[in-house]
């Protein structure tokens, strides 16, 4: 007999996954054991992408920033598959950039929409099924831009901010029912939704992954670029019971970028300062 998967006889829900680090997640998470309900506005790869993994997925049309459709996401699960044990609230925009003055309101509404009131959602009806059992492990994608300024626009920086936060806070409640919530703050990955922040189509996006993954390359001190797959992986091991006692954890993913100055960028900028210095005049 082969050994159990780390996720054997658990049910997980994963938002945002018809692509990037969703699809990623689901693949990893059907491959260890669980029953995955993808979950997406992408009708075409969310289906194509469940009939790939097998009768161990679901596929259901999501807008995670109507709770409607949350509240049908977490019923469809417990009725089609008896329980909820893993929620990866994974769904995300880019949104678009430029100063706070050129930011219209909409925008404003729309990436937090997504971001925030999706995880919230997700949170929000993930947790009275999660309580009953009197277990469960709940996953938010945060990011280093809710970390740090400079690695997303203001209003995506400040969403997952908020992310990061209300993960915090909720975990000090749903503890108590032994259910976790933690988040996972991705560095620099490249999915198709930069791509599409920066209006390219879907199709067009995936076809310059390459680009994207390229650039990203010395983005941080560990070359790179990170991969959907290594965030899978934090993924997987926050939903596993080998992370049993992690709760209200903000995971961080990102090669070393958020550690401080690049090493490379500390040399050349002090050995400027040394030819400066020594310079005779």
């Amino acid at each position: 007999m082969g050994s159990k998967g780390r996720l054997e006889g658990k049910v997980a829900v994963i938002t945002g996954g018809a692509s990037g680090i969703g699809e990623a997640s689901a693949r990893l998470f059907a491959s260890e054991g669980a029953r995955v309900v993808v979950a997406d506005i992408q009708d075409e790869k969310g289906g194509r992408l469940a009939k790939e993994i097998g009768d161990k997925a679901l596929y259901q049309h999501t807008d995670v920033g109507r709770e409607s459709d949350i509240r049908g996401l977490v019923e469809r699960a417990v009725a089609s598959l008896g329980r909820l044990d893993i929620m990866f609230n994974n769904a995300g925009i880019a949104g678009e950039g430029g100063s706070i003055e050129s930011m219209s309101v909409e925008n404003f509404d729309r990436i937090v929409g997504v971001l925030l009131r999706g995880v919230f959602l997700g949170v929000k009806h993930a947790a009275p099924v999660m309580r009953r059992q009197g277990s469960g492990s709940i996953i938010n994608t945060a990011s280093t831009a809710g970390l740090r300024a400079g690695y997303g626009n203001h209003i995506y920086s400040a969403a997952k901010a908020g992310v990061i936060g209300l993960t915090r806070s909720v975990s000090m409640e749903l503890g108590e029912a032994g259910v976790r919530v933690n988040c996972i703050c991705p560095g620099f990955v490249p999915t198709p939704m930069i791509g599409v922040a920066r209006g390219l189509t879907v199709e067009e996006a995936e076809a310059r992954l390459g680009i994207v993954a390229e650039s990203f390359a010395e983005a941080q001190p560990m070359r790179g670029p990170i991969l959907p797959e290594d965030i899978a992986r934090a993924a997987l091991w926050l939903a596993s019971d080998e992370s049993r006692y992690v709760n209200g954890h903000a995971l961080v993913v990102d090669g070393g970028v958020t550690g401080g100055r690049m090493w490379r960028d500390y040399r050349r900028a002090t050995g400027d300062l040394k030819g400066v210095l020594t310079r005779k005049g």
